[in-house]
């Protein structure tokens, strides 16, 4: 079916807008497209296109048919919306369809899932389906086959491809659009008239100048043909145009020169009848959130290299390869008449409030009308005009010329049709939203997500879900690239999607799940294979009665001890596999014989040493008697196992500058005693007794040293600091204590004291972007890698904390924390007032988490695949064993795998990670955590069950990573091509065969695109002018151990329209986008590490009373960093919002306020990574352009 879609166009910054209450607030709704798929972004204050052509305004609204999605009404009612009434976003997920309950018992023997599909969440199960984004730039083609078994929209699977659909072929339902005829006709292009040499593009179909002005009579309207009525086709040729078909009737009085786009000397312009078939996106089963989305489109294959960036890409940004774009000559375009609609419009009406907020999912086959039960076109989707500024503030948008009044047929109010200015672009509500996707999860992930079936996908990691584990470990310490692994190498090479495992081993679970059960094996330890040493687990086969057992990872035959014997039941399972945590959980922990320890003995309690910058600007920033005041009662919450007791984890202090101060604090003194150690060449501990104590036993004194630390150094001079010796002499003290522990380093500025460590300041704003940018991010010196070396071997984590007010050189310093399983945090600039709230809670949170010492983890995959990469924070020595000095909750490490033999599909591939560690009480544990995965020999399976957030999470880090070592812009290039080989390996072996101009993406992977580029833009791949060498360096260590949830609010942040507060349901999301924000509003936003809070220049009083406790706009204080405390239930459920953002993320976000139009905008505006960013980094709309050209480059 075919949609010729016209962009929708708001009036000029701050003009009013006729059809609408307040300005600043209506948006295009889009109908559901193929089989009930809501598409409902209003954005808070998009394109002002408040009325649908597409429906006849006359005559009683006819109800909408059952069997089809509910299409929308005209939208008069708009107008009654206020701000509050909003819906921003995908629909309220009422009447979702139930997940249906996935609780397969576990079948070792391998569950084929492919038959399973159709009864799991559409977002993983179904067939894949696909977006095919067309190399349109103006109409949109959206089809859909007939619908299947598998739900409404669904094409049928062809053998074993997944099916995609061929969504351009079938004819179109019949029926014209209802609005003005002047509008849509004029801006069609005629075929012959284009010379083909003319070297100008136009993403449109005519450049505005070549567009007559004369408005048509209503003949001239472009129809859409009913199924069996022949269109007005041309002959099809290798490569279909983008640009929309001329009408038929297209009178012969317009006068219209045209330049045809050069890159298309001899193709017809696309008719929508079956004969020369355009290029369309079309998904597959609509996707529970996208639509068919047009993009702007790059050329078609015959001349590939001639893409000039779209209407918003500089020439001087990334993709750098691309000609600047030429503009279109301006002229005035058409202004719409609104005339009757023609009477074949045969979409019947309903509330735009229905289709705004249709439960997300399929609703019944589609209606007689034709394969697809069609939206109506959106009124502004026109060719050819210019963006324009959106009725509220923000990027220019796609254009709607002359306002046609609230509804169709009602005489022409509209502002004058304004001048054109620039290309017209790709409608951002058009292509695969995020919002969307993350909304449609939540809505069908209704049930316990149950682990016991391999190979299902889980829910996103945006969705709120519990847990059952019935055989394969949680999402939350486990989640896959995919859940379908190739079965041969060559797959695997073919399809470039990564195989990877993010592995979060001792994450915290909710509540209302249980941790991993401890088991006890006895004096022998925890059973294991004879040969490749893995441990008993579900995947085990008991055989001969159950005397032994045969290996899952390596097939090798073992003997059962005779305590461990049990016999089996008629299936063949041992009759206690139920009792067992290892025989029927996916996560559990062994305890550990004297054998898994170090030295075989057992080892010593932990101990926690605090090293404190005691130098000029420490003192000076009131630093130093912060963290003395903060200890007094940290020390109290030491982690421990049982929350009852205390803990036994030992306590020592050190102070410094250029020499290092240790502190006695032994119970037996009245007064601690301070030992200076000068000679920082060569380190050691000049105590051994009374260094490291029991916090309650020495309470007293710990608490007199901490009180006089800060009156110690309060007029001290010194302003050079050494930092190598320092962590030299927590090394020391832990080694002459024979125990594990954590140095908690607090550091201000870059070591130049003569010292062991010593750097030099060598940031250079020269290198970057050359060749010599990469030796920017890797360490000074040898010395800090040979030290971290000495850390891991004794169990010694680092974490530092640093307050720089200049370069210190983050890349060298933060080598002992990241290869030591530590953390890093800086606070740069730390002002005591607005930074102490932040840096607290850190340290309160990094002192009281649950940690492991002395760890080694090890990844056991069975036959066919093998662990190759590892990515995180911490050393190998060898290939296989990941060695961690320290191992909290929130470290994360991505393993990716390789095939060294062929998979089959009856067994699947298994993984096992165990990780041994010494637990804050001191006891050697292992954890193990089992995972099974499917194999597949058809590409179509794995492209059907892939994790687009995991797959980012991989590439990521692969990129940061990357970046040590080669310059960053192959590294961007490195992932663009990535990435298009994975969207091409799909469009050319899984899709089905359509038109070369169309831009076909995996149902799974539709957001793939939009994420990358959040990546490919990130600060450490495309520094801003004002990002610091340490701000990427920092960021580069902190991704490098992020779980998936992390990297995705920080990639994609979160923003939340704070509207309808009072209900108490959090608000829906909106995309990263300024064209999103309305200035009558007020947003969150989140990026894992900060909180934005943005007001726009003209919200209403009273809730600027509710939230700031002041009337108007310009009194609110800009530097506040958190909410006044007031008694309503706005600022009491915006409050609790915050709250409940901060205690999701493992570093505390500061709140910072942003006004409208203020100096700190510029900094929110950098995480709206929808638009371009001022990096040069692309939109999504053009990267999307950009990726369908690479794609097609390879196809061709």
């Amino acid at each position: 079916m075919n949609v010729n879609q016209h962009t929708p166009m708001a009036p000029p910054y701050g003009q009013p807008q006729p059809s609408y209450g307040q300005p600043g607030y209506g948006q295009p709704t889009y109908a559901p497209l193929d089989s009930g798929y809501p598409a409902p972004y209003t954005p808070h204050n998009g394109p002002a296109s408040a009325y649908h052509p597409g429906i006849p305004p006359q005559g009683p609204a006819r109800g909408p048919p059952t069997s089809g999605p509910t299409p929308v009404q005209a939208a008069s009612q708009y107008n009654q919306h206020s701000s509050g009434d909003m819906q921003n976003g995908p629909p309220p997920a009422t009447q979702a369809p139930p997940r249906p309950p996935a609780s397969l018992q576990y079948n070792p023997g391998g569950v084929n899932m492919s038959a399973q599909q159709p009864s799991f969440p559409q977002h993983y199960g179904p067939p894949p389906t696909m977006h095919q984004v067309t190399n349109q730039m103006t109409g949109m083609h959206i089809s859909s086959g007939p619908p299947t078994p598998a739900g409404p929209g669904y094409a049928p699977p062809p053998s074993s491809q997944p099916p995609t659909s061929h969504y351009s072929a079938p004819p179109q339902p019949s029926y014209s659009q209802s609005h003005p005829p002047a509008s849509s006709a004029p801006s069609q292009l005629p075929p012959s008239s284009a010379p083909a040499g003319s070297q100008q593009y136009y993403p449109s179909s005519a450049p505005p100048s070549q567009q007559p002005i004369s408005s048509l009579p209503p003949t001239s309207q472009q129809r859409f043909v009913s199924p069996g009525q022949p269109q007005h086709t041309f002959p099809p040729s290798s490569t279909s145009y983008a640009g929309p078909a001329p009408p038929p009737t297209q009178p012969a009085s317009t006068p219209v020169t045209q330049t045809q786009p050069p890159f298309l000397p001899h193709q017809p312009p696309f008719s929508s009848a079956p004969g020369g078939q355009p290029p369309a996106f079309t998904t597959g089963p609509p996707p529970p959130a996208q639509g068919s989305f047009p993009p702007q489109a790059p050329p078609p294959s015959s001349q590939p290299g001639s893409f000039p960036p779209p209407s918003s890409v500089s020439s001087g940004q990334y993709p750098s390869s691309m000609p600047p774009p030429q503009q279109p000559p301006q002229s005035q375009p058409p202004t719409y008449h609104p005339g009757p609609p023609p009477p074949q419009a045969q979409m019947p009406p309903t509330s735009i409030g229905q289709s705004n907020h249709q439960p997300p999912g399929p609703q019944g086959p589609p209606s007689p009308t034709g394969p697809l039960q069609q939206p109506p076109l959106q009124q502004g989707m026109q060719t050819g005009y210019p963006p324009q500024h959106n009725g509220a503030f923000g990027q220019p948008r796609s254009p709607q010329p002359g306002y046609g009044g609230p509804y169709q047929g009602q005489p022409n109010y509209g502002a004058p049709a304004p001048t054109p200015q620039a290309q017209k672009r790709l409608d951002p509500d058009a292509i695969p939203s995020p919002i969307q996707v993350i909304e449609d999860d939540k809505a069908k992930t209704t049930e316990p997500f149950t682990t016991g079936v391999r190979g299902q996908a889980p829910p996103l990691v945006t969705t709120n879900f519990q847990v059952k584990d019935q055989g394969n470990a949680s999402p939350r310490f486990v989640r896959c690239t995919a859940y379908n692994m190739p079965c041969t190498a060559d797959m695997a090479k073919q399809s470039q999607v990564p195989l990877a495992a993010v592995i979060k081993p001792l994450a915290i679970l909710p509540p209302d799940e249980t941790p991993p059960y401890l088991v006890d094996h006895g004096e022998g330890g925890p059973i294991r294979c004879n040969r490749c040493k893995a441990y008993m687990c579900p995947y085990m086969q008991f055989i001969e009665g159950g005397r032994r057992f045969q290996c899952s990872f390596c097939s090798c035959v073992t003997e059962v001890p005779p305590h461990y014997f049990q016999h089996l039941d008629h299936t063949g399972r041992r009759v206690d596999c139920y009792d067992r945590p290892e025989l029927s959980l996916g996560s559990y922990e062994f305890l550990a014989t004297v054998d898994y320890c170090k030295n075989n003995k057992i080892p010593q309690p932990p101990a926690y040493i605090f090293l404190i910058d005691v130098s000029y600007n420490a003192v000076k920033s009131g630093l130093v008697s912060i963290i003395c005041q903060e200890l007094k009662s940290l020390l109290d919450h030491l982690p421990r196992e049982n929350p009852e007791m205390d803990s036994v984890i030992r306590v020592g202090f050190v102070t410094y500058n250029k020499v290092l101060h240790f502190y006695n604090v032994k119970s037996s003194l009245a007064q601690p005693q301070m030992l200076v150690v000068s000679d920082v060449s060569d380190m050691f501990v000049p105590l051994l007794d009374g260094f490291l104590v029991n916090v309650n036993e020495s309470r007293q004194v710990i608490e007199s040293l901490l009180d006089q630390i800060p009156e110690m150094f309060a007029d001290t001079r010194e302003t050079e600091t050494v930092f190598g010796p320092v962590i030299q002499a927590g090394l020391e003290a832990l080694k002459a204590a024979d125990c594990a522990g954590k140095l908690f380093v607090f550091h201000t500025s870059l070591p130049i004291a003569e010292a062991p460590g010593k750097l030099k300041n060598r940031e250079d704003k020269k290198l970057i972007g050359t060749d010599k940018e990469k030796s920017l991010f890797q360490p000074q010196a040898g010395f800090y890698n040979n030290l971290a070396k000495e850390c891991v071997t004794q169990g010694c984590c680092v974490d530092l904390f640093l307050f720089p007010n200049q370069y210190v050189d983050v890349a060298t310093l933060g080598v002992v924390p990241v290869s030591t399983g530590g953390s890093i945090y800086k606070y740069t600039y730390f002002q005591a007032e607005s930074d102490q709230e932040r840096f607290l809670n850190d340290l309160r949170r990094d002192v009281q988490k649950p940690v492991g010492f002395d760890a080694v983890m090890r990844v056991r995959t069975s036959t066919g695949i093998r662990a190759t990469d590892f990515f995180g924070s911490f050393f190998m020595n060898n290939t296989t064993d990941v060695e961690l000095a320290g191992l909290d909750c929130d470290k994360a490490i991505t393993v990716e795998f390789k095939h060294d033999d062929k998979l089959s599909e009856e067994t699947g591939a298994l993984m096992q990670c165990a990780v041994l560690y010494t637990s804050c009480s001191g006891q050697r544990r292992l954890r193990i955590h089992n995972m099974a995965v499917n194999c597949c020999s058809q590409l179509a399976d794995l492209y059907r069950n892939c994790e687009t957030d995991t797959i980012i999470n991989f590439l990521s880090k692969y990129a940061f990573r990357g970046v040590l070592n080669n310059p960053t812009k192959a590294v961007r290039d490195t992932l663009v091509n990535q990435c298009a080989q994975i969207l091409a390996c799909y469009r050319k072996n899984c899709a089905s065969p359509s038109s070369a101009g169309q831009l076909i993406l995996p149902e799974c992977m539709k957001l793939l695109p939009v994420y990358l580029n959040c990546v490919l833009k990130s600060d450490v791949l495309l520094p801003g002018a004002d990002v610091s060498l340490d701000d990427r360096a920092y960021l580069r260590q902190l991704i490098s151990c992020m779980d998936v949830a992390e990297t995705h609010v920080f990639f994609y942040p979160r923003l939340l329209p704070l509207v309808k507060l009072e209900s108490g349901a959090l608000p829906v999301a909106v995309r990263d986008s300024e064209e999103r924000l309305s200035k009558g509003g007020v947003y969150l936003l989140e990026t894992g590490l900060h909180l934005f809070l943005w007001v726009g220049a003209s919200v209403q009083q009273e809730l600027l009373l509710n939230i700031f406790g002041t009337p108007s706009f310009g009194q609110i204080d800009s530097s506040m960093t958190s909410l006044p405390v007031l008694e309503n239930p706005i600022s009491q459920r915006l409050r609790e919002i915050i709250d409940s953002f901060r205690a999701q993320r493992s570093r505390y976000m500061k709140l910072i306020l942003v006004k409208q139009e203020d100096r700190a905008e510029l900094m929110f505006k950098h995480f709206l990574v929808e638009d371009k960013s001022a990096s040069g980094g692309a939109s999504y709309v053009d990267f999307l352009c950009h990726m369908h050209k690479e794609i097609r480059q390879l196809l061709s």
